[in-house]
């Protein structure tokens, strides 16, 4: 596959800037592989296409404020500075993105608050915007990270062109984010709503949930035409004996296995055996997902629609079809769907 081949025109004004009321009344389209059908739903009917005993499998990552400002010694200059992970929690060491990165260099403090009271220095250069920085703060690893995080604001997706709000802090982010690590939300999982979750268990539909830190990767641009020489950013990802076990025994009994967002069919692709079963995991992926693609374990994929170019369309892609997807796509930009990580729903069965 090419990357020309998952261009297509999103008009501005579809790229969703805001979410909706509530999560489980956004528009879904829903996907039939077999026989090609694309029909429009509301999101909370997807318990209409599942039974007892069937799993949805969601990534229970919470994203954490990883966006904010400082203040360069001496000059004052404002610095942007996007916190992508720590590193070493002892030294209070992070691996970071700065703006703008031409400023800074090894050795210059940063100043981060009204009072300035949080510092950090610079101490690598990683990549050309990428720096490491070591926070200089008195007091327990517990109250410096939220000191840190009280200066961060909710880290949204630079297509959404306003400043986070209040309430993004609670939006921006799954009923059931548990486990801290993500910059990037797992978009797909936003759409559930309690009563939602409620209503699926009654019906017997089981909940199980993996851990996947979805970072900046996710929306850095493919500069190859070639698809194959791309290398997607690692994530860290674990997946327990529990949830395997459980996954594995509905798999064996012929039930679906639905995952929701691109990260999780991602997970469970990285933690498949020669068996086509899977297996426990506990570390990073790289796995780059692209048509075509044999996926041994899903068998059903909740989405939300990604721009053009994105690796989250190209593993849509991958699980739907190419030609249905692309087919889908254009149908939701002709009847306005909403795009991105606050938009619309696509359910791929």
């Amino acid at each position: 596959m090419k990357l020309s081949q998952f261009k297509f025109k999103l008009p501005e004004e579809l790229i969703a800037q805001d979410p909706i009321e509530q999560r489980d009344e956004a528009r879904m389209m829903v996907i039939n592989r077999k026989t090609g059908e694309i029909e429009d739903h509301i999101f909370k009917e997807i318990i209409n296409y599942f039974n007892d005993g069937d799993i949805f499998v969601f990534n229970d990552t919470r994203v954490f404020p990883a966006r904010l400002y400082g203040n360069k010694e001496k000059t004052g200059a404002k610095i942007e500075v996007f916190l992508l992970r720590e590193l070493n929690a002892d030294h209070k060491l992070w691996d970071v993105l700065v703006e703008p990165a031409r400023k800074i260099r090894i050795g210059n403090k940063l100043y981060f608050g009204d009072d300035e009271s949080m510092v950090a220095e610079v101490i690598d250069n990683t990549t050309s915007r990428g720096r490491t920085l070591r926070f200089l703060y008195d007091g327990t690893h517990e109250e410096f990270k939220k000191a840190l995080y009280a200066l961060g604001e909710t880290p949204l997706p630079m297509y959404i062109k306003r400043e986070p709000k209040p309430e993004d802090a609670e939006r921006y982010q799954t009923i059931f984010a548990t486990n801290e690590g993500a910059v990037v939300a797992p978009a797909a999982g936003m759409h559930f709503s309690r009563e939602l979750l409620k209503r699926m268990e009654i019906k017997g539909i089981q909940p199980e949930y993996i851990t996947v830190h979805s970072g900046l990767g996710n929306f850095r641009e493919i500069d190859v035409e070639d698809l194959t020489k791309h290398r997607m950013d690692s994530e860290e990802m674990s997946i327990s004996q529990e949830v395997v076990d459980r996954v594995n025994a509905a798999k064996d009994a012929e039930k679906q296995i639905c995952a929701v967002g691109t990260s999780v069919l991602r997970g469970i692709a990285s933690a498949v055996s020669m068996g086509g079963h899977m297996k426990t995991y506990s570390g990073w992926t790289n796995k780059f997902i692209f048509p075509p693609y044999d996926f041994t374990v899903t068998t059903a994929l909740v989405s939300n629609f990604h721009l053009p170019y994105s690796t989250m369309l190209m593993m849509v892609a991958a699980f739907g079809g190419y030609d249905l997807v692309m087919e889908a796509y254009n149908k939701a930009v002709k009847e306005k769907y909403r795009f991105g990580a606050y938009g619309d729903a696509m359910l791929i069965i």
